[in-house]
């Protein structure tokens, strides 16, 4: 080549050209915003990310998140072409079956994806979790000459992730925060799929940006490699706010009949329209996946450099073991997912003779009892950290000023809070939690199923989970939400019936792996159950246990979860006073359940007891499976009403006398 910027060229037009025909090949895809970004592709992986493709998984990596997924291609190229352990076939096999290279980015198929996206506006509030993830880890590990976490964040969004209403969550909290370290690449392609963004979409979203405190700056041509160099040093430079870069851009720049248009946005360019592509960026229109030699070992040999970033990285974070072994220890055992000795020893006992207790009580008991024990156990709420008691009491909040605090504030943005959960999550060394009403699962409902999807884990904790929360009415009582959770595959369901089993809810969830856990605790007071007299807490762990058997082989089995057990348990009491044996058990869990082997759970139910009765302040979806065709279920089918708790008990038959009726009826 005779310059360098003919090399450059070069090597950004082939990106091109691979888009177009990985999406051609797979018959499927979005070629046009690949093809459009190929330069801003080529400025960051060349000339600002930090990453090393022989260890995707560097600590101090700067993370890339593509938030407009459809655009995968782009990233794949360069995840193949800097030399990850991605290969042209996989580039072939782009969308196909069992392949690397899904039809959006998944976290966990190929190395260098940081997070699945996808789903409109995800990635960039993915992006602000991984943000304040830096910003903590830094505050408690860093020292004075140990720079160990300094690595920021970009993401390349778009017109469809900033149309999406999380995104707005997201920005307003990231401003708030003052995070840095967070750069943002707006493709600003006026395309959506129906047309033209202008039929719906015309704001001033620099001047959006600037309102919600970002530092903000225009570009006109996603092709000026160098103002686009330029305003990324900018936005390094400026540590105090987000950055948020506009560039415009024409999609699928180099398709002779379809730049500009919404047709080159989710469907393959065609094979003609194909050959006038590579004949514009002066390809051989015959050959398909054409990567020049120069172009490969061009990238290669940049993407080879950080080997060497990492290894300066390595032997800093050596100096820093010798001088700080206990942090240095710490950070080693949380970033593998362990966890420190002893930590259980924390959790607290309840006694059956103590007085009533909400689950959200006893939970926020067992937080603040473990959090010394657990120094990477850090989160907050949505503005309900009084109400579902999940405020870390020794401890400060972490704001822009003190980054070091656990107790986070996300504001009322249930959507981008459990977002933001996914993006710390991915941060190893963080183990994150955040709260509101199990109503409001509803609005962080796309989270939650991308961390299902992920097997991730973040901690969802919900509170007020039935009707029995009362004068809220319809609103704020959640009927259907159990049954839609434990829908999700992947996603644990966690329904403690007191105090005790509320401890081991938090054991279980922090010492699982490979998903998420829902825990969801009451606003109402509820006996604990005397661990003496009754069936262990510890056994939450099993999904199901039998907490209180019956006077002989039972004729009746009584099944609950959260505060119906006690509800449940007065009812068997009547019902052995009329000499009817009767077994309670409680299932905080069906997934916890669902994973133990046969013969325990032909113990907890077995086969020849078919008089079942399952009680719970919920949809009955779903409780066939357990109560067999000679049970019978107690739940809601309609919304709630507002009243007080006990009317509304009444009102619906949850009351003993009505569990009794029930439970003879099957008799």
């Amino acid at each position: 080549m005779e310059n360098q910027q003919d090399i450059e060229k070069l090597a950004i037009d082939t990106v091109r050209v691979l888009a177009a025909d990985a999406v051609q090949k797979a018959n499927s895809g979005h070629p046009g915003t690949a093809m459009a970004l190929a330069p801003m592709g080529h400025v960051l992986w060349t000339k600002f990310l930090n990453y090393n493709p022989k260890n995707p998984d560097w600590a101090n990596r700067d993370r890339f998140i593509l938030s407009a997924g459809h655009a995968c291609i782009l990233q794949y190229n360069f995840l193949y072409l800097m030399g990850y352990d991605l290969s042209l076939d996989d580039i072939k096999q782009f969308r196909q079956l069992n392949s690397k290279t899904a039809g959006h980015p998944e976290y966990g198929l190929a190395p260098g994806i940081e997070v699945t996206t996808g789903p409109l506006g995800q990635g960039f509030a993915n992006a602000v979790g991984f943000a304040i993830a830096q910003k903590h880890l830094a505050a408690r590990y860093n020292k004075p000459g140990f720079e160990l976490f300094n690595y920021n964040i970009y993401t390349i969004c778009s017109d469809g992730d900033l149309m999406e209403g999380v995104t707005s969550e997201a920005a307003s909290l990231a401003g708030h925060l003052q995070l840095g370290n967070l750069i943002y690449l707006y493709d600003d392609n006026h395309i959506s799929i129906e047309g033209s963004t202008d039929i719906a979409f015309n704001e001033d979203v620099s001047a959006r940006f600037r309102a919600y405190g970002w530092h903000v700056q225009d570009l006109t041509d996603v092709n000026d490699t160098h103002a686009l160099e330029l305003a990324l040093i900018n936005a390094k430079a400026e540590t105090q706010k987000p950055s948020f870069i506009r560039v415009r851009s024409l999609i699928a720049y180099g398709s002779p009949n379809k730049s500009g248009t919404a047709g080159s946005h989710g469907s393959p360019l065609g094979a003609d329209e194909i050959k006038l592509v590579k004949q514009f960026f002066g390809f051989d229109p015959e050959k398909s996946f054409n990567v020049p030699d120069e172009v490969l070992d061009y990238y290669h040999k940049k993407g080879a450099r950080g080997a060497a970033v990492e290894e300066k990285w390595n032997k800093l974070f050596a100096d820093y073991k010798a001088k700080f072994p206990e942090l240095a220890a710490e950070y080693e055992a949380a970033a593998k997912g362990e966890l420190p000795a002893g930590w259980k020893d924390k959790l607290p006992v309840f006694k059956g003779s103590d007085p009533k207790m909400a689950t959200r009580q006893a939970s926020g008991k067992v937080l603040n009892a473990i959090a010394p024990a657990l120094p990477n156990l850090i989160g907050g709420a949505a503005d309900l950290a009084p109400s579902t008691e999940t405020n870390l009491k020794e401890y400060d909040s972490f704001t822009s000023e003190n980054r070091a605090g656990r107790n986070f504030h996300f504001g009322i943005r249930e959507h981008a809070m459990g977002s933001a959960l996914n993006g710390m999550a991915l941060t190893k060394g963080v183990l994150p939690f955040g709260a509101t009403f199990l109503m409001f699962s509803e609005y962080m409902r796309p989270p939650i199923r991308l961390a299902a999807i992920m097997k991730i884990n973040p901690i969802f904790v919900y509170t007020h989970d039935s009707i029995g929360l009362g004068e809220d009415g319809t609103t704020h009582q959640p009927i259907e939400q159990l049954a839609s959770l434990r829908s999700i595959p992947n996603l644990t369901v966690i329904r403690p019936a007191d105090a005790n089993e509320s401890a081991h809810a938090w054991r279980v969830a922090i010492e699982k792996k490979g998903g998420p856990t829902v825990l969801i605790f009451t606003r109402q007071g509820l006996p604990i159950l005397d661990q003496d007299k009754y069936g262990k807490a510890e056994n939450l762990e099993k999904g199901a246990y039998i907490l209180s058997e019956g006077s002989k082989g039972p004729d009746l089995i009584l099944i609950a979860t959260g505060s119906e057990v006690a509800l449940i348990m007065q009812a068997q009491e009547k019902l052995e006073a009329e000499g009817i044996s009767t077994r309670v058990v409680s299932m905080p869990s069906w997934e916890l359940f669902e994973k133990q082997d046969a013969a325990y759970k032909e113990s907890v139910f077995p086969k020849a007891s078919k008089k079942r009765l399952a009680v719970e302040m919920a949809s009955p979806m779903g409780w066939h499976k357990y109560i067999t065709d000679e049970g019978d279920m107690l739940g809601m089918t309609t919304f709630g009403e507002s009243a007080p708790a006990e009317d509304l008990y009444k009102h619906f038959g949850f009351t003993v006398d009505n569990v009794v009726k029930k439970a003879k009826a099957l008799l």
